[in-house]
């Protein structure tokens, strides 16, 4: 949904209006060129654009003609506008550029007598006219005018505009599906809008966000999007785009399939738009009511909504639209056996389909051209400019010169007093840092030991008798069955050497380059079902029964490969040290500002002053399994550096024989990131 410049109010807003409006009529001295009473009309017309665009035509004609006769052209530019807005809104859009032209013409005039109130009219108007040939699939002209607007609009510092227009290239990006492009100007928006402190223009910006979120696939983030969005339209009654983001809560439902839900939203759109006036939304609509019927087997109902997006995209000429109507009704027509239909319908999309793609090659290009153009344009008037002011700088510059020669006397006067502090300064500096590469060299010293050392203890040994057993084959003295009785053995050694490997370069590159954290949302359930998947084969050899009782709506601010690295080792730890028919058990409780996980076992317990050592630096305690697995002692000591990197704590609780039960913490999804859009 294109941004506009108007802000759509609530319902008792435009009741409101119509009362003052009737009241003033009722006056005895009543003028109807009154300036107040026509500007209280146009307030009018913009609040009912999207609930009776022919009352929008009606009343910005009105306008038209009392300012016409008062000579008041700040009116005349308005309705004027309106006009066009109700051309747009019927998809006449050449009419519609016809009337924008004029409103044009006419906010050119006002600049002349008041240049900051005829620039931001000049700003509204160029904007609509881009959305226009937005939508007519000009991208390269539209793209043009939002970038000359984006100038104009810094110039005067407006950065309500700044926010519409760069929104209006993001979802013209978003189209061409280069959602990269689009993603960096709605992070524009998003500064724009914290600078302006309007929730509505953040909540519209939002609910934009999140229907391209859900064409990237990124559900989660539309969800999020989307909701915020709906709590604030739904506080302030704003129904056009109300049901704007009920049908993109829809949408993003439909994208996972879940076609109850994706229903339930899209027909909460559609009850509202029996209030709203804004055929270019419902086709979108329908469209998706008619998937998610289509979804649930219920074809006829389908084909209705089909059938009546198919009609009124066509009369909009628009052409996605079009396309998924047609292929809904292709299916449908398929499923009850009319083939003829449905071969009708598959042509029309499959042409559709062809044209669209080419289309959107051919403006991605014309658009990026465009751009080029314009920032080719704009270097040259740079160049030009810095032409003419070049003679100024010259004087400047000597001006500067003789003001330099006199400072740098003066500097070199005050010199030498400071040389000798300087280098005493530099002295310590370097003395400081001596001492701390030092220790640095030091501590790397012990870690190249350490890797060294686990290297030939414990990697060294199975890949010496992988290649011995290897050896023996090629040269004859074991047979095919007798090496292939080894190929158990050796998978479960090839499997300790991967995961001694992992744990060897994670834990190395902490100890010797640091490591990053990049905390991002996750999904805890998913990352614990991912490696309980990547261990099943171990804990099926032993009949451990895995059992995970996160769900699915426990989300946390952490970088997500450190705690794959964490839940992927304390659940080694725990197959590796329960014997079989035994449980192990992934479960979180919630805190204020974090959760609690736990993973428990029924294995043989760890003593206390064990313990007392599990989590210490560089420990390098390591004991054989219940099915004598081997490990390198680094687990748990890495477990403890990625847990306090994300900002939580580690512990165990633990009695022999009854088991071990590992407790770690991690901070809940930052409201901060949830506002972001």
């Amino acid at each position: 949904m294109l941004g506009y410049t108007q802000l759509y109010s609530q319902v008792p807003r435009r009741d409101s209006l119509q009362y003052q409006i009737k009241q003033l009529r009722l006056k005895k001295d009543f003028n109807p060129h009154d300036s107040h009473y026509i500007n209280m009309l146009m307030k009018l017309g913009d609040e009912i654009r999207y609930y009776n665009s022919d009352s929008l035509h009606l009343i910005s004609n009105e306008v038209l003609k009392l300012a016409s006769e008062s000579g008041n052209k700040f009116s005349q530019c308005n309705s004027l506008t309106g006009i066009g807005n109700f051309y747009e809104d019927q998809g006449n859009y050449d009419k519609a550029i016809y009337y924008y032209q004029k409103a044009y013409e006419v906010a050119k005039r006002i600049k002349d007598d008041e240049l900051l109130l005829g620039n931001k009219l000049l700003l509204g108007i160029e904007n609509s006219i881009a959305n226009v040939y937005y939508y007519k699939g000009d991208y390269a002209e539209s793209l043009s005018r939002y970038l000359k607007s984006i100038e104009l609009a810094s110039l005067i510092g407006d950065n309500k505009m700044l926010a519409i227009l760069n929104e209006n290239i993001a979802s013209l990006y978003a189209d061409q599906n280069d959602y990269d492009q689009a993603i960096g100007f709605f992070k524009i928006v998003k500064k724009l809008n914290e600078k302006i402190g309007d929730e509505i223009n953040t909540a519209k910006t939002m609910s934009n966000l999140a229907s391209v979120y859900a064409d990237m696939g990124k559900l989660e983030y539309a969800m999020y999007n989307i909701n915020s969005s709906i709590g604030v339209f739904e506080k302030h009654k704003i129904m056009d785009w109300l049901a704007y983001a009920y049908e993109v809560k829809g949408k993003a439902y439909l994208e996972s399939k879940d076609y109850k839900w994706a229903l339930f939203w899209y027909k909460q759109g559609e009850m509202m738009h029996h209030n709203v006036d804004d055929d270019r939304g419902e086709t979108s609509l329908l469209n998706g009511i008619a998937e998610a019927y289509l979804g649930q087997h219920k074809d006829s109902l389908s084909e209705v909504y089909a059938q009546k997006a198919f009609e009124l995209s066509k009369r909009l000429k628009f052409h996605e639209e079009i396309q998924k109507s047609a292929n809904t009704l292709y299916r449908i027509n398929k499923n009850k056996g009319d083939l003829k239909s449905a071969l009708t319908f598959h042509e029309l999309y499959q042409t559709l389909h062809d044209t669209i793609i080419s289309n959107k090659n051919e403006k991605s290009l014309t658009m990026l051209v465009t751009k080029l153009d314009f920032e080719e344009q704009k270097e040259k008037l740079i160049l030009e400019n810095e032409k003419a002011l070049a003679s100024q700088k010259r004087y400047i510059y000597i001006a500067l010169l003789i003001l330099v020669i006199f400072l740098v006397i003066t500097l070199i006067v005050r010199r030498n007093e400071k040389v000798q502090k300087r280098l005493n300064v530099e002295l310590y500096n370097k003395t400081a840092k001596l001492v701390e590469n030092e220790k640095k060299l030091r501590a790397t010293n012990e870690t190249k030991d350490k890797l060294f050392s686990i290297i030939g203890h414990d990697l060294r040994g199975p890949i010496a008798a992988f290649q011995g057993l290897l050896q023996l084959y090629r040269n004859g003295e074991i047979g095919s069955n007798d090496f292939l009785q080894f190929i158990p053995k050796l998978g479960k050694d090839l499997d300790n050497i991967s995961f001694t490997l992992n744990n060897l370069l994670s834990w190395g590159q902490t100890q010797m380059n640091g490591s990053t954290t990049k905390p991002s949302i996750i999904c805890l359930e998913n990352l614990v079902n991912d490696n309980i998947n990547l261990l099943e084969e171990t804990a099926t050899a032993k009949s451990i029964r895995i059992v995970n009782k996160i769900k699915s709506n426990v989300l946390s601010w952490a970088d997500n490969d450190h705690i794959d690295i964490v839940f992927r080792n304390l659940l080694s730890n725990a197959i590796k040290f329960t014997p079989e028919n035994g449980k192990i058990t992934i479960d979180v409780s919630e805190r204020s500002t974090s959760w609690e996980i736990s993973v428990k076992d029924t294995g043989v317990g760890i003593n206390l002053e064990t313990q007392k050592k599990l989590f210490k630096k560089n420990s390098s305690i390591t004991t054989y399994g219940t099915n004598d697995e081997k490990g390198t002692g680094l687990g748990l000591s890495l477990c403890k550096e990625m847990v306090e990197k994300n900002n939580g704590e580690i512990w165990v609780e633990s009695t022999i024989p009854n088991g071990s039960c590992f407790y770690f913490t991690l901070p809940k999804m930052r409201n901060k990131f949830q506002k972001a859009g």
